[in-house]
């Protein structure tokens, strides 16, 4: 066992070296969370979504979620939420007004809770084409409450309004791997983070196809999990096995890898999700899922 884990570190380690670009950005660990308002821990979470001054957490292995408020880095609170219509809380989102949406692992569901806490009910999609059945892996909201929801089964992207009414669809690239994540830039441009090929995909408003951004990356990640972008644009991946955050320019140039895999604070242990906070657009938080935490960093350029 020790030999594996060192094996493992040394190899983040290896992926860690490459250079800086011209801009590049460093994280600085601001702090660190463990516990709910009553001192209870989480077990595994596996989402975390960013609204203004408010975070909510999918506290995976309690079934629950957890919201908090954030103001200049500082989280506060860890107020539960839960509901027996959802048991395996993973991906989650929060719309303009503070709804939350939550992806339920298990039953292939998009839950809807108020801006309270309390259950809404399951997201009704309608007019979709077929298949009428979905997969959801992946769920953004942008900047209108569109959801963008990324559908396995289909092997698409589903964009619906905030009532679920079908507006659009677009099928996953030709030649594929696998879809594990979705972003939404600021600029109306749709990301898709092939995580076997350590690749993303980007269609820009009004386009009807995907096209590839970057080549395979790699050499800067191993198993990425999830992507996100600030209001530039810079994309930030969370690599799930690397232990790592890479970032890219609007363009898909690497500019940096930063973190590495270990318990103590700023370290990873199988990330699952991060956000970038809508307050201030430079503190990016991290579900640090095997480390039963979250982590809050501060963009530094």
């Amino acid at each position: 066992m020790a030999k594996t884990i060192i094996t493992m570190l040394a190899l983040a380690g290896a992926l860690a070296s490459p250079a800086l670009g011209a801009d590049a950005i460093k994280l600085k660990h601001l702090t660190t969370e463990f516990n709910d308002e009553k001192g209870g821990t989480m077990k595994a979470p596996e989402g975390i979504a960013c609204g203004k001054r408010h975070l909510v957490v999918s506290d995976t292995g309690g079934g629950r979620l957890l919201s908090y408020s954030i103001e200049n880095g500082s989280v506060r609170g860890g107020t539960e939420i839960k509901a027996e219509q959802v048991p395996y809380p993973t991906k989650v989102q929060l719309t303009s007004k503070g709804d939350i949406l939550v992806i339920d692992g298990k039953l292939r569901r998009i839950a809807h809770f108020s801006p309270e806490g309390s259950f809404a009910g399951y997201l009704d999609l309608k007019g979709v084409p077929a298949p009428a059945a979905i997969a959801p892996r992946g769920i953004r909201v942008d900047d209108k409450d569109n959801i963008h929801i990324l559908d396995i089964f289909g092997a698409r992207v589903i964009v619906t309004d905030a009532a679920g009414t079908f507006q659009s669809q677009m099928p996953f690239p030709e030649g594929y791997r696998f879809i594990s994540d979705l972003a939404v830039s600021a600029s109306g441009t749709t990301l898709l983070l092939d995580s076997v090929a350590s690749r993303v995909y980007a269609a820009a408003r009004g386009e009807t196809a995907f096209k590839p951004l970057t080549d395979g990356m790699k050499e800067y990640l191993q198993f990425p999990s999830s992507i996100a972008t600030d209001k530039q644009g810079k994309i930030f991946i969370l690599d799930q096995t690397g232990n790592a955050v890479v970032t890219l320019g609007q363009d898909g140039s690497f500019q940096g890898r930063q973190l590495n895999m270990g318990w103590k604070n700023s370290f990873l242990h199988y990330p699952s999700q991060l956000c970038i906070s809508e307050e201030n657009d430079i503190d990016v938080v991290i579900a640090d899922r095997n480390n039963n935490r979250i982590q809050v960093f501060r963009v530094v350029r």
